[in-house]
C-alpha cells in the first residue's frame, strides 16, 4: 500500500510544476516578438478550452473550429465524469 504522505507530497510536487510551467511559458510567450513571423507576415493564432465545473462544462474559444473540438473534449470529461462518479448507482 502507498504511503499517504507520499500521496500528498507528488500531488503538491505536480500542482508546483504545473505552476513553474505556466510562469515560464508566460515568460517566454511575453520575451518573443509573437505578433510578426520571421518573414513579416502576421500569425494566427487560434483558441479554445473548457473548464469544467463538476459535469458542467464552460467552454470557449475565438474560432468556431476551437469551439468544436472543445465541445467535444468536453462531451468526453463529462462522460468520464459520469462513469467515474455514478456507476454504481445508475443501476
Amino acid at each position: 500500500m502507498v504511503n499517504s504522505n507520499l500521496l500528498i507530497l507528488t500531488g503538491f510536487g505536480v500542482v508546483m510544476l504545473g505552476i513553474v510551467m505556466i510562469f515560464l511559458g508566460t515568460l517566454l510567450q511575453s520575451s518573443s516578438d509573437n505578433q510578426l513571423n520571421s518573414d513579416g507576415s502576421n500569425t494566427n493564432i487560434q483558441t479554445g478550452g473548457v473548464i469544467m465545473i463538476g459535469p458542467i462544462p464552460i467552454i470557449f474559444g475565438n474560432n468556431k473550429g476551437m469551439v468544436g473540438v472543445s465541445v467535444a473534449f468536453a462531451i468526453v470529461l463529462m462522460v468520464i465524469y459520469f462513469l467515474l462518479f455514478y456507476r454504481g448507482r445508475i443501476f
